[in-house]
């Protein structure tokens, strides 16, 4: 897992829920590109196809809730989300990410600090977000350790498959 990556943002408002985020008329696929391709259609469609290479969504309070439909992070990953870097995750949310291998990042008031098209710095060793346009600088919540290992891994499924190889 990168330590430091920078990348283009859209942003999201609040209580941005895990339909919205992956609508159910699409569970039926398989396929992770698929998926991605229909990533927050709940939002706009136009978001998945015009989504920034190596890009992060930023959004407010309550980022994913809902459901707790897995399909969700899976989505965001398959969509090409770096990270997802919220005011606040609904739980449920912030666990399955972390368990599929989404980087969640809570830093409290970034919805307030860009704009969709501005370029972030996420270095997670200091805990920042670094806002390229105004050079401002946030100090996000730190992973745990147990979440460092399983999003160092990829995810859980496989640092237990790397656990019971041993």
């Amino acid at each position: 897992m990168e330590k430091k990556f920078t990348g283009k943002v859209i942003l999201l408002g609040d209580n941005i829920d895990t339909d919205q985020i992956y609508p159910g008329a699409y569970l039926a696929l398989t396929d992770p590109k698929e998926i991605g391709t229909h990533c927050l259609a709940g939002v706009s469609t136009d978001i998945a196809p015009n989504f920034p290479a190596g890009g992060m969504v930023v959004a407010g309070r309550n980022f994913g809730c809902g459901s707790s439909r897995e399909h969700a992070p899976i989505a965001l990953l398959a969509m090409g989300a770096k990270a997802v870097i919220a005011d606040s995750f609904a739980r449920i949310f912030y666990r399955n990410a972390v368990n599929l291998g989404l980087l969640p990042i809570v830093c409290p008031g970034i919805s307030k600090h860009v704009l969709t098209g501005f370029t972030l710095t996420l270095d997670l060793e200091a805990g920042t977000v670094t806002v390229e346009e105004t050079g401002e600088t946030l100090y996000c919540d730190q992973l745990g350790e147990q979440q460092k290992m399983i999003l160092e891994a990829g995810g859980i499924k496989p640092l237990m498959r790397a656990r019971f190889a041993k």
